[in-house]
């Protein structure tokens, strides 16, 4: 779906790909054997864990020329793999490709161990053509919100592991200038549609539904 100038597209889970001159992937997962999918130019990686951090769907849309962005955790996964580089990132650091801006930014879980602060684990502000895309990774609604600001979020809605749909839609008001979220991390492992229309109902801005 075009969103804001850019092609942005949801597949399974928290697997999303953004399309404009490059094409990006954050955390490939669950991509079907029959599919045709754009070559990657970039694919980032939130965390390592397995539905985030995939080898085996990240080797269906490389080639020799992309540039895998992931943080320490995730390299000995993905070493193997025949790409241009892999690059590492950690919150606060930003990596310019080209035109396009990668930012890491904290995810972490506040009171379940799943994803905990100390292990550095990221989500992504993606900058392309003008466009700020927020890709939350796997966190709860935390403080460091407040200080990212963006146009289009991408946001976990499914609880459990992540923040919950209304724990999400109160990450709408906390981001600044937020205009378009996208609900995700909902619909195989965790989460349902439920849940996505329940973020729609209580979001401060518009809301796109992909999944």
């Amino acid at each position: 779906m075009e969103i804001l100038g850019l092609d942005i597209y949801l597949f399974e889970h928290a697997s999303v790909m953004i399309k404009n001159k490059k094409v990006i992937y954050i955390d490939p997962y669950d991509l079907s054997d029959d599919a045709s999918y754009d070559k990657a130019d970039i694919v980032l990686v939130t965390h390592p864990h397995y539905d985030h951090c995939s080898p085996e769907d990240i080797k269906k849309i490389i080639t020799e020329n992309t540039l895998i962005i992931t943080v320490p955790d995730a390299q000995s996964k993905l070493n193997h793999l025949k790409v241009k580089g892999i690059a590492l990132i950690e919150a606060g650091k930003t990596i310019k490709v080209n035109d396009e801006k990668i930012t890491a930014v904290p995810a972490y879980n506040i009171s379940a161990d799943f994803h905990p602060k100390e292990n550095g684990w990221v989500g992504f502000i993606i900058e392309m053509k003008g466009v700020k895309v927020y890709h939350a990774g796997d966190t709860d609604l935390i403080s460091e919100m407040s200080e990212i600001e963006t146009d289009i979020a991408l946001l976990p809605v499914g609880g459990t592991y992540t923040m919950n749909a209304e724990e999400a839609a109160v990450a709408t008001k906390t981001l600044k200038k937020c205009k378009i979220a996208i609900p995700m991390h909902y619909g195989s492992i965790v989460g349902s549609t439920v849940d996505a229309e329940n973020f729609k109902k209580s979001a401060a801005c518009e809301v796109k539904i992909l999944l």
